[in-house]
């Protein structure tokens, strides 16, 4: 166990409790996800931000069903054989950030493998929708890999979100245990080929805890550099369940200020470095 990190005690460490969320935002966002039956990652995955990205106007949706086509080790998210591709979800995705007057979206989806065109179809289509019911939202797309297949990536650039993001999710040493039908480098060459392809912003992030040294996290920075990535999160892997990889261990909040400062100095245009830091957390200041 390294001096920047904590052994995972019984109960989780103080830094990583939250208080319920509140306010007024937040209470309206609430009750019209519970009257019109929208889905968003913030509720189905208890975010522990809901409360705060909500009272900015931002919310995350998941979109191409909630069965993947890959098991990660880490991830929540059932594996299976998907449902068929529901022609309809674009709209209805459009139609639930119009009703929520969401002021910035964070789209993103499950894996889908099982179709030729990797889902890529359907997220053009629903960036579409939403651009043509709320042409004020702003918009990022947190998107798979797609295999690293070009024509499948175009599509989500010739849509022209405000951001494209992509996570790396752990360090080289770990992909294969944690991100089991993932490559490290695969990933790397998806951020790369979006930079220089132009899109206007690129994200990634990965979570600690996992087992990765410190020099490893600051070489996978370094690579996401390399591949102009203009915006990185870093957070704490939380299991769970019993049957995901387990936790090692419990990183100090000091040490994830270590790694936001060693991020700006090597040139990323934001970095949100923190325990309870997501992919979409301040999602709607990274569009600048």
């Amino acid at each position: 166990m390294g001096v920047n990190s904590v052994a995972p005690p019984k109960g989780k460490p103080k830094w990583l409790r939250v208080k319920l969320p509140t306010g007024k935002k937040y209470t309206q966002l609430r009750n019209l996800v519970d009257k019109y039956d929208l889905h968003t990652i913030c509720t189905s995955g208890s975010c522990p931000n809901m409360g705060e990205c909500w009272g900015e106007g931002t919310a995350t949706f998941m979109i191409l069903g909630n069965i993947c086509t890959r098991s990660c080790g880490f991830c929540g998210v059932k594996t299976g054989r998907p449902s068929s591709v529901d022609w309809a979800e674009p709209e209805k995705v459009a139609r639930s950030i119009k009703l929520m007057e969401i002021k910035h979206a964070v789209i993103t989806s499950v894996d889908r493998d099982d179709l030729t065109d990797m889902g890529s179809i359907i997220w053009a289509e629903t960036v579409k929708a939403i651009r043509r019911m709320s042409p004020s939202t702003t918009l990022e797309t947190l998107i798979p890999d797609f295999q690293g297949i070009e024509r499948h990536l175009d599509r989500i650039i010739a849509v022209a979100p405000e951001v494209v993001s992509h996570n790396m999710e752990t360090v080289k040493r770990l992909t294969r245990e944690v991100r089991i039908q993932a490559k490290y480098e695969r990933s790397l060459e998806v951020l790369k080929y979006l930079h220089t392809q132009g899109v206007n912003r690129t994200k990634s992030g990965i979570m600690l805890g996992l087992g990765e040294l410190e020099e490893e996290v600051f070489e996978t920075m370094e690579d996401l550099r390399t591949a102009k990535v203009d915006v990185l999160t870093i957070g704490q892997y939380l299991q769970p369940s019993k049957k995901h990889l387990p936790v090692k261990e419990f990183i100090l909040p000091e040490q994830f200020k270590k790694y936001e400062e060693v991020g700006l100095k090597m040139g990323f245009r934001h970095v949100e470095s923190g325990a309870l830091v997501r992919s979409s957390y301040k999602a709607h200041k990274h569009i600048n």
